[in-house]
């Protein structure tokens, strides 16, 4: 319950009992050991962070629980070739599966797979938390904006460098079962986002 103040022993035995379904999403990394991470006198983020840590953890950045499942179909881009900053828009359908009426947070991630400098394995570009009763269905669309393609070149510039980036959109992040992905191609020269 982490710090819940001071109604937080109703807000867990009403998610304990099933009179509400939890719908909270982590916001950081639980590892299984500090001795995962590098050294605190080390400042690089390599090794840190959902966006760089590679190992095994106990509760990934954006995992929650739930009383209900969803499922993730038919995922679309308003495009999957850009010559420049451009908005991403990505729509997927979402459905509750299971019994009980539950809150979702869709989340989309961005890897950069070709960038020319160390950049993050994915990160967070946008999410939206949707309500829905047992067996409905809705269209999601999430915006990503031109920064989530972004690296800071070794001139120190905020680019969009050419090169392929995957998305993908689901209930968590790469790695999560049912998680859907496509690509998208930055074609042309790079693109100064400063």
């Amino acid at each position: 319950a982490w710090y819940p103040g001071q109604a937080g022993g109703r807000a867990v035995a009403e998610a304990l009992f099933g009179d509400t379904n939890p719908g909270g999403r982590l916001p950081v990394t639980f590892y299984k050991s500090v001795d995962q991470l590098p050294p605190f006198e080390d400042y690089a983020m390599a090794g840190r962070t959902y966006r760089y840590f590679d190992g095994e953890v106990l509760y990934p950045f954006g995992y929650g629980l739930s009383y209900t499942r969803f499922e993730y179909a038919d995922m679309r881009l308003n495009f999957d070739r850009m010559e420049g900053p451009e908005t991403l828009e990505v729509a997927c359908r979402v459905r509750n599966i299971g019994q009980v009426a539950g809150d979702e947070v869709v989340q989309v991630y961005i890897r950069d797979e070709e960038a020319s400098v160390p950049v993050p394995r994915h990160s967070l570009a946008a999410f939206r938390r949707v309500r829905l009763a047992p067996g409905e269905e809705t269209q999601v669309l999430l915006r990503v904006a031109p920064r989530a393609f972004g690296c800071v070149n070794d001139d120190g510039e905020w680019v969009i460098e050419p090169g392929k980036f995957t998305v993908f959109v689901g209930g968590g992040q790469p790695g999560t079962p049912g998680l859907l992905q496509n690509t998208v191609e930055m074609v042309g020269k790079t693109a100064n986002l400063d």
